[in-house]
């Protein structure tokens, strides 16, 4: 007999969809096998099955298909102990939600192949005509019905549904709060909800699993709702969980009154009862509409079939130029004919303009701000190296103050360059092992606030400039940052360079450490009065505080309700983590005084903006936007588990750990910055509902979509390993450190290709063991030997230094800000610098008795990937030290034949002295 697949406890998996799919997955294994066995052997198996089949039953209530009829006759089948028909529908159901053909096909909802043909007009009636071109979605209805009558209430459903109807919904139902709120969590399908007057709280459901997910995500005292409140109540933790999701109320009282209460800012519509059934029907039609809209890439489409004459500067449009060329028409074959016919230089037709949008630019970027949960948001065709510089200069002024992480992209250095504010350099914590930084903790950023405060420059500090997540995964808390700051400064504007996290939003985990979520959340929290009684108690207690003293550090400061303002800024590279074409990024707005600096910030814009930007790039924008609006959430979710699954595989796998390993939580992120102690996400190691507190509370977080893979032990530096998948493996990926890569998944990535990645590690570390048990002692110790010089000979990671007297206004202050845009034109001229050979001995002369070495211009070496030295800073031994331990290929800003280039000593002059 097939010795069965292996059985993980549901508890055991990041989400129930993928728990789901799994005891499917065992069930058909198991189904096949009784379906081939005999005897006492068949006996066992079918038990096996029973007890697969009594754990996925009560799941599936929280989703339309396979749906009451179909799992019905399959427990017929098993109760008649008709294994063959048992294991044919196991396997069309398992095969159907896989491929997700019950979505376009109706014979998925049939119970037997055969039937197909003859029931084909049965079925099309039953359910209406299912079409590849209308999408298809679920809607949950919450009612007080009971459950026999919800195939009546299907039924009612799906005779509402018209040939004209642009998609195809299924109706689940709930009959009380808790299925209600775990059908949101664990259906991604939902992209509506009912609410009918009258249902319950209590789950009758006997699973202590589905209590468990509820106790991740709910946090509600029943003493403080009432129930005719229960409607309410439900829709805001809906859209709390999911704010994608439209929600409707259905009530048989007051609804007019109902209508005009706070408590109904959740809900997209309220209906009396069921007087207007197909007012129902179509609302929520109309509200999936509203999000599958796209109005620049639809206008441009139509756009692309209209009969036009060309007579602007591209000739490219309309592809004449490429098609009827006798020698690049290879080009056309290659991009086909759409590229070319939706290509224009032209604002007028109904295309816009990206510069002054009036029309379906400006309505496309409106859904973004909605979608992504800002005020305003702006699009970006030049990458969000662009997005950063047009912020930092917008909002920055000559002489202001910005704190900046010194590890951000070179952009925000760029960006001060260009604005003339006056960096000050917070430092990130460092993790040496690995070559790279974390994140900047809050106690940094407070001292920092304070030591202007106690200079009397707490006026100039304008911004704080933060990255989040970083690079190698490292979630800020910005709820915590932004309310700690502000206690300081109530007026800061914040800058979250968010290029790698701009999914983030559409997942439930992740939203909380965003941006724009912890903006809102922060002005409803500063507006309840509730918070104004805790600021009182806490004034009360500690009184204006003094900038000197050590205990601010470790305090958490509240700001006064009174003075504080929102002011948030998110960048995000659309491009990297959603369907966008390359150079797709946004700027996504949450500031209350936006109207201070509207005229700067568009002024920003129209400096960076190309007035030729791409029409392609603009609409991908668009569609991006649509995507994740209906069915982000379920990409993102699938994304998180393929990384679970390959952390999991890797480190627990015998072979593969033995050379590779993927960093867990608390290797990534020191213990006194993670308050809950979990170091490492998920059994055996921590309980989920554990993680999910951990991720709202602990100061930082670790991304488990970004994996920093340890290839070092294995002899490998991160280069050579990154060079070594690409050419002959076909596994891409962009960022290294001096022993280890960067893997991440995303949207685009499945379980083929993470059984490809493991499949090459496995082959990889197979040859390693056959070289080291095949070449003898010297091999071993050769191999030991390049193990230990990248993962314990590494070089220390410099700080920032300072700048240079001659680009600080005062050379005596505590404080390191300095002017870096006076240093970087400064060395425009060349007779105002010289180059200082890296391993020469006038760099060791100098550095040892001086006079002291300035950089000139920006030193970036990939990895790691951030500026080493500005213009404007002292160049240290340290900094000098770890150049010349780096053994990378591309340092941007620096020529190994002419050496460092620096300023001469003779133009240094101190402003003082000056």
């Amino acid at each position: 007999m097939p010795k069965p697949k292996k059985r993980t406890d549901l508890r055991d998996f990041f989400s129930l969809a993928e728990g789901r799919r799994d005891r499917w997955s065992l069930l058909n294994d198991r189904a096949r096998t009784w379906a081939q066995v005999r005897s006492r052997a068949a006996e066992k198996v079918k038990g096996e099955a029973v007890g697969l089949l009594s754990e996925i039953i009560p799941l599936e209530g929280f989703y339309a298909y396979p749906g009451s009829r179909v799992l019905g006759i399959l427990k017929e089948r098993l109760n008649d102990d008709n294994a063959e028909g048992f294991a044919h529908l196991t396997q069309k159901i398992l095969t159907a939600l896989l491929s997700e053909s019950f979505r376009r096909e109706t014979a998925a909802w049939d119970t037997d192949e055969e039937a197909e043909t003859a029931a084909g007009d049965r079925l099309e009636a039953y359910f209406g005509k299912m079409d590849a071109h209308r999408p298809y979605f679920e809607v949950l209805s919450v009612t007080p019905s009971p459950p026999g009558n919800w195939e009546k209430n299907r039924q009612e459903v799906r005779r509402l549904r018209r040939p004209e109807d642009p998609f195809i919904y299924e109706l689940v139902q709930a009959g009380n709060f808790e299925d209600a709120v775990a059908a949101v969590i664990v259906n991604a399908n939902l992209q509506a909800v009912a609410l009918y007057d009258g249902f319950g709280y209590r789950s009758p459901l006997d699973m202590p699993l589905l209590k468990e997910q509820l106790a991740r995500h709910l946090k509600i005292d029943l003493n403080e709702v009432a129930p005719r409140h229960l409607g309410l109540t439900l829709a805001q933790v809906i859209k709390h969980l999911r704010p994608e999701i439209d929600i409707y109320l259905l009530a048989d009282r007051d609804v007019e009154e109902l209508a005009g209460s706070e408590g109904t800012t959740a809900i997209r519509r309220i209906f009396y009862d069921l007087e207007e059934l197909m007012e129902i029907h179509l609302s929520i039609l109309e509200g999936i509409n509203q999000r599958y809209d796209t109005p620049y890439f639809s206008n441009l489409k139509r756009y692309s079939q209209r009969p036009v004459g060309t007579f602007h500067a591209l000739p490219v449009a309309r592809g004449k130029s490429i098609f009827k060329s006798n020698w690049i028409r290879d080009m056309g074959h290659f991009y086909g004919i759409n590229l070319f016919l939706a290509e224009s230089s032209a604002t007028t037709g109904g295309l816009d303009s990206l510069l002054e949008p009036t029309g379906n630019i400006k309505e496309a970027q409106d859904k973004a701000a909605r979608a992504f949960g800002a005020q305003k948001a702006f699009f970006a065709t030049n990458g969000t190296s662009t997005s950063n510089k047009i912020v930092v200069q917008a909002l920055s002024r000559p002489g202001d103050i910005v704190l900046v992480d010194r590890n951000c992209h070179k952009s925000h250095h760029y960006g001060f360059i260009l604005s003339g504010a006056q960096p000050l350099y917070l430092e990130a914590y460092p993790l040496t092992a690995y070559s790279m930084y974390g994140a900047v903790p809050l106690r940094t950023i407070k001292k920092a606030l304070l030591d202007l405060q106690a200079e009397g420059k707490l006026d100039r500090a304008r911004m704080v400039d933060l990255t989040n997540c970083t690079f190698d995964g490292h979630m800020y808390n910005p709820r915590q940052v932004m309310e700690e700051c502000l206690a300081i400064k109530p007026d800061l504007i914040f800058l979250w360079d968010e290029a790698w996290f701009g999914f983030a939003r559409f997942s439930l985990f992740h939203r909380p450490r965003t941006a724009m979520a912890a903006a809102a959340a922060l002005e409803a929290r500063y507006r309840d009065p509730a918070y104004r009684q805790e600021y009182e108690a806490f004034k009360a207690q500690f009184g204006s505080f003094d900038p000197a003293d050590p205990a601010l550090l470790d305090r958490h400061l509240l700001p006064d309700p009174d003075r504080v303002r929102i002011r948030v800024y998110h960048t995000h590279s659309t491009h990297k983590s959603m369907s966008a074409l390359r150079q797709g990024s946004m700027i996504l707005v949450y500031d209350q005084d936006f109207h201070q600096v509207e005229e700067a910030f568009h002024e920003a814009y129209f400096t960076h903006t190309s007035t030729s930007p791409n029409l392609q790039i603009i609409a991908s924008l668009d569609v991006a936007r649509r995507q994740m609006e209906l069915e982000g959430y379920d990409l993102v979710m699938k994304a998180s588990e393929l990384a679970f699954d390959i952390r999991r595989e890797v480190n627990s796998h015998p072979l593969l750990s033995k050379y590779f390993r993927i960093l867990s939580n608390g290797e990534m992120v020191p213990r006194e910055l993670r308050a809950s102690g979990i170091a490492d996400y998920g059994p055996p190691d921590s309980a989920w509902t554990d993680v999910l507190e951990a991720w709202r509370e602990d100061e930082f977080a670790l991304d488990p979509t970004r994996m920093t893979l340890v290839c070092g032990t294995a002899g490998y530096d991160g280069t050579a390993f990154k060079n070594l998948l690409a050419e002959e493996y076909d596994i891409q990926l962009n960022k290294t450190s001096r022993n280890s890569i960067l893997l991440q998944t995303n949207i685009n990535n499945n379980r083929s290709d993470a059984a490809h990645l493991i499949k090459v590690l496995a082959d990889l570390a197979r040859k390693i063991d056959r070289r080291l048990d095949e070449g003898g002692a010297e091999v071993r110790a050769a191999f030991q030997s390049r193990v230990q010089s990248l993962m314990t000979d590494v070089p220390d990671l410099p700080n920032f230094s300072r700048f240079h007297d001659a680009f600080r206004d005062n050379p005596q202050s505590a404080t390191q800000e300095g002017h870096m845009r006076e240093a970087f034109y400064l060395a425009y001229r060349a007779e105002h610098c010289e180059h200082v050979k890296l391993r020469g001995p006038e760099m060791d002369e100098r550095l040892e008795k001086g006079p002291e070495l300035v950089s000139a211009n920006l030193v970036i070496p990939y990895p790691p990937g951030f500026p080493i030295m500005v213009p404007g800073q002292v160049i240290t031994r340290e900094t000098v030290e770890f150049m010349r331990k780096l053994d990378v290929k591309e340092i941007h800003g620096y020529n190994a034949a002419e050496g460092l280039k620096v300023f001469k000593s003779e133009v240094l002059v101190p402003k003082a002295a000056a």
